[in-house]
């Protein structure tokens, strides 16, 4: 065979087997766009984000893993991202109230009554970036201990007090010893920006579901709702 037939023959393969690949992507993607959605996702994608969530579940569940510490210098100011719940010029920060399950009522003095602990973790965005944080607060299972039903419950619902953000955690992540209900960050009080008077710090978690300026706190047996997975994104969100 000449060195032209040769070449003709590859080419005609190549295009054939290239021909096939593509169709193939297409039925794929025809596949997931016409599949029934759940939660806003496309089912196949859904079912991904489900295994996703169960491989973490056993990684960080129980406190058995812990994310990465990190020195208090090396601690930076995140910039501010989403200002969804905290875009309230006038909010009242010195009225400001927690509700607990839609009936106990309680303030900041009642937050620091708890352990007070420091931890300098990483945040990171869904967007790519990342940063470590120096945080202050109380653990939220010391929370739940004291002023919850302890872990007696599967869910917990957290949301501003304008309800316009809100997130599920599952109790496990919740329950986790590095999850925080933080009043301070670097050392500071917390800003108005960044979640005050008392925002969650989740590091278990993508920033989405570290939830700034908290007004209730519901423990669930029901899944609670989530901004971001009404959106189509992962209900979980777990590193």
């Amino acid at each position: 065979m000449s060195p032209q037939a040769e070449m003709a023959r590859k080419t005609r393969r190549s295009f054939l087997v290239g021909g096939l690949a593509a169709a193939a992507g297409y039925a794929g993607y025809r596949w997931i766009g016409d599949s029934e959605p759940s939660m806003g996702t496309p089912g196949p994608l859904r079912s991904t984000l489900e295994v996703n969530e169960k491989l973490a579940r056993v990684y960080y569940g129980s406190g058995r893993r812990m994310a990465p510490e990190f020195p208090v210098s090396d601690a930076r100011m995140p910039k501010v991202n989403g200002v969804v719940g905290i875009d309230d010029d006038n909010f009242d920060f010195a009225g400001w109230k927690l509700m607990v399950d839609g009936k106990s009522s309680l303030t900041m003095a009642d937050i620091r009554s708890l352990p007070r602990v420091d931890s300098v973790t990483e945040i990171k965005c869904i967007e790519g970036w990342s940063e470590v944080c120096h945080w202050t607060g109380a653990r939220l299972s010391d929370f739940a201990a004291k002023f919850g039903p302890g872990v007696n419950a599967k869910y917990v619902s957290i949301v501003t007090p304008n309800q316009d953000y809100f997130v599920g955690l599952d109790m496990e992540s919740a329950m986790h010893p590095q999850t925080l209900l933080c009043y301070e960050m670097n050392g500071a009080p917390l800003t108005g920006a960044h979640g005050a008077p008392l925002r969650l710090t989740i590091p278990v978690k993508y920033g989405i579901k570290n939830i700034k300026r908290i007004g209730s706190i519901q423990f669930t047996d029901k899944r609670p709702e989530d901004y971001w997975a009404n959106e189509g994104y992962d209900w979980y969100a777990g590193l």
